[in-house]
């Protein structure tokens, strides 16, 4: 697809309007990930909010290049032109000499008019961890920089996301926020990232939905390999979510939840299930994942896996992989508007 075809597209897609009340889809950086490398190759910025407005996506996640009070006014003023929404990129506190910095960005987030923050807390666990000791320790960090953030989040009334990103098993993740116990604190609920802890993906969304903030939207695809599977983001409707009824979920958790395309164009990835360093971090009494998990997991994977091979996208040249990348998140943004009433 032409440069000129994909922006004919959004000609038209930027008429494309969800029902009253309900916010239409933005995008996640990582959807843009081969233009973000292209445009550093080039020495050129790389404007995600243009990007977003001229594909006919309703909002955009990012952080703020700068709190100043007039850079966010213009800010907030350009969003509000395109009837666009913002959501946040946090970096929250580890300690008490962070809660200056960490507040000034969330009053210059509050005064852009994001309407949450989102954080990925850590990377997969079993490929960042060694030990369950260094996975705990890392927990702990992880609970003391929310207990941190929680009093300036609600001083300033706005919500953050805590990302299910490949750390937590979701019945980990909702314990948690129990104990955390503020409506300012809740999830952004990525509906893949769990098939890589051998969680169902549909139980991840129902039991995440009552706290959910946002969504990072996707539809994935599996195949086996030797050491366990691999996991691949595909266009929506050609993988093995059930999308529409995922959304329908989300929905009632929360009626306002935020939608973010998050179709990432790259090489599957391997979820080596099994070998010793995957289990590495979990144990029965602290962090369980019972065998019943891994064997639903793998039957699952053997029933679905893809007719075709996964496309491997790191072989194409960087303008082969921005061309893929604006082809899938085409076909993702016109599934979004046939099917989950998003745009």
């Amino acid at each position: 697809m032409t440069r000129r075809q994909i922006f004919a597209v959004a000609g038209a897609a930027r008429g494309w309007l969800a029902p009253p009340g309900k916010l239409r889809m933005g995008g996640a950086p990582t959807a843009f990930s081969a233009r973000m490398r292209a445009a550093r190759q080039a020495n050129q910025p790389f404007d995600i909010i243009e990007h977003c407005h001229g594909i006919g996506l309703g909002g955009v996640e990012t952080g703020l290049r700068s709190t100043d009070v007039d850079a966010v006014k213009r800010l907030r003023e350009r969003l509000e032109a395109y009837d666009m929404h913002l959501v946040g990129s946090a970096r929250l506190p580890r300690d008490q000499g962070d809660l200056p910095l960490f507040e000034a960005r969330v009053k210059a987030h509050k005064e852009a008019g994001a309407l949450g923050l989102h954080v990925a807390m850590t990377g997969r666990r079993y490929e960042v961890f060694d030990t369950l000791d260094a996975f705990k320790k890392h927990f702990e960090q992880c609970q003391k920089s929310v207990s941190l953030a929680e009093p300036v989040l609600r001083k300033h009334q706005i919500k953050l996301a805590i990302e299910n990103h490949k750390d937590w098993r979701f019945a980990e993740h909702v314990a948690w926020l129990r104990r955390v116990s503020s409506e300012w604190v809740g999830v952004c609920v990525d509906t893949g990232n769990n098939i890589s802890l051998c969680d169902d993906p549909m139980e991840s969304v129902q039991a995440c939905a009552p706290y959910a903030v946002m969504a990072h939207l996707k539809d994935m695809a599996v195949d086996e390999v030797r050491e366990g599977f691999l996991l691949a983001e595909v266009p929506m409707g050609e993988g093995i979510l059930d999308l529409p009824k995922m959304v329908e979920i989300l929905r009632r958790g929360n009626p306002h939840i935020v939608f973010e395309l998050e179709m990432i164009t790259r090489d599957p990835l391997k979820i080596p299930v099994l070998t010793d360093k995957y289990w590495a971090t979990f144990d029965d009494s602290y962090s369980p994942l019972p065998g019943r998990d891994l064997a639903r997991t793998l039957a699952m994977v053997r029933a679905k896996r893809s007719k075709t091979p996964l496309a491997q996208f790191s072989k194409l040249s960087l303008e082969e992989q921005v061309k893929a990348e604006d082809e899938n998140n085409l076909k993702c943004i016109a599934y979004a508007r046939r099917y989950l009433d998003l745009l």
